[in-house]
């Protein structure tokens, strides 16, 4: 009967109940969370009177000399202590005698792990932002190469109009950035201590949250217990972030695997970061993209995971809020990888310039500059001039030239009002530049949203 918990029981609790109830092997992660969230918790009953000077030193190198076992690898986590909270309590008691079963005077584990899993993902919210910085700024460098490399633009995956590349790169960087928001917005609403709220209704003693709050770095403590302590929303954020987070790099993954392919020829992946065949001898894989839209898949079903831990429970704590956490775990460990993966294949990448150029030549992409003209220079309304073009297409993929090529000749026999200054209008470049709305592919609109997210970065 050695459970810190085993008062109120006659007989031990089984072998099986530890595996089955233990999270210790897992969410000993939070150790450092833990540990100092009780050092910030013995301070503050030491400021309150409920500890003496010399109670309070002894935890305090206790908690300490802790921390130095676990990150030595001395320390023993044992499964039968349920999970870290206890493993480290007992631990401390075993270090300092009576000075140890003090501190837990004003407060629950269900306070405690609240305080321990918030901070994780406080934590976690900043390192992914400073990934994500990291990984935008290598777009950048890619991009700032590339303002004027044409590159077919696509709806529907069919060629559409001539873009640049960098413009398509800046869309990315536009997703990233929105991402970014999410995790600085979700950081900002949840920066707020549970610790003081007990088990659900606060404390009887004369605990002052505001101190902890401040020692820990929270902005302020919580408003009401019973939500305190059943809230795992910030954790529900940080995986709903990620998921649309890695939504966004496998999107570009996926453009990836299909660029690096023969069919488009547009970029070809180091060798640091493909794979080959077994069987292929001739075989470059691009298994870092693939991964990344497998694993998107995976952090999927982590938020769908929690969501539905979450959906039925009744206030407060209940037990099947220990699931949330490998969870997240998982999520952020595969983010984290997955901004550095991603983030050094595009530095490693080589871009086909000459295959992306060759590629808009490809499926009339100017169509939408000759219906334009029809309209502009001849005053020709645009339903008129869209049926017009499409007949000047059709005339194309007869003969087999595309648009951008065609000779006025073959132009004028579709409508005579088709002027010589027409063929200016249908090259590729001109189609690209002409593009010069706020937000468009024109290449001097190109550089100025790489200069906003270069400005964006500086902060």
């Amino acid at each position: 009967m050695d459970k810190m918990w085993s008062g109120r029981f006659s007989a031990s609790a089984s072998s099986l109940l530890d595996e089955f109830n233990a999270s210790i092997m897992y969410d000993r992660k939070l150790y450092r969370e833990d540990i100092e969230g009780s050092l910030a918790h013995a301070a503050m009953l030491a400021k309150q009177g409920v500890l003496n000077t010399d109670e309070l030193r002894q935890i305090t190198d206790g908690l300490n000399q802790i921390i130095k076992e676990i990150e030595s690898g001395e320390f023993e986590w044992k499964i039968e202590d349920e999970d870290l909270h206890m493993g480290i309590e007992k631990r401390l008691t075993s270090l300092i005698g009576d000075a140890g079963k003090k501190l837990h005077t004003g407060r629950s584990r269900n306070d405690q792990v609240a305080v321990d899993f918030r901070r994780y993902v406080l934590r976690k919210n900043a390192d992914i932002v400073k990934a994500l910085k990291l990984l935008m700024q290598e777009v950048i460098v890619v991009a700032d190469k590339h303002t004027n490399t044409m590159i077919p633009g696509m709806t529907h995956l069919q060629h559409a109009q001539p873009i640049n590349f960098a413009f398509h790169l800046a869309a990315y960087l536009s997703m990233f950035k929105r991402d970014i928001e999410r995790f600085e917005s979700s950081a900002e609403r949840n920066n707020i201590s549970p610790l003081g709220c007990a088990a659900l209704a606060g404390t009887p003693h004369p605990v002052d949250r505001n101190m902890t709050a401040e020692i820990l770095g929270f902005d302020s403590v919580s408003v009401n217990c019973l939500d305190t302590v059943s809230d795992r929303d910030f954790a529900l954020e940080i995986l709903f972030n990620i998921s649309t987070m890695m939504m966004h790099i496998s999107r570009l993954s996926e453009e990836l695997v299909m660029w690096s392919s023969y069919e488009f020829g547009f970029v070809e992946l180091s060798d640091e970061y493909s794979t080959g065949s077994s069987i292929m001898p001739q075989k470059k894989n691009p298994d870092v993209p693939e991964l990344l839209r497998g694993k998107t898949g995976r952090v999927y079903g982590s938020l769908m995971g929690l969501l539905t831990v979450m959906k039925g429970l009744p206030l407060a704590y209940n037990k099947d809020t220990q699931e949330d956490k490998e969870g997240v775990f998982d999520a952020v460990e595969t983010a984290e990888i997955s901004l550095e993966i991603l983030k050094e294949a595009l530095k490693t990448m080589e871009v086909k310039s000459h295959n992306m150029e060759s590629a808009c030549a490809i499926g009339h992409l100017s169509a939408t500059d000759l219906a334009d003209y029809l309209v502009a220079k001849c005053d020709i309304p645009f339903r008129e001039a869209h049926f017009i073009t499409g007949r000047a297409v059709a005339k194309g993929e007869e003969i087999k030239i595309d648009l951008s090529k065609m000779d006025l000749t073959d132009l004028q026999a579709i409508d005579e009002r088709i002027g010589e200054d027409v063929i200016e209008y249908l090259g590729l470049r001109h189609s690209m530049n002409a593009r010069t709305s706020e937000g468009g592919t024109a290449t001097v609109r190109t550089q100025e949203q790489l200069e906003y997210f270069k400005n964006y970065l500086k902060g």
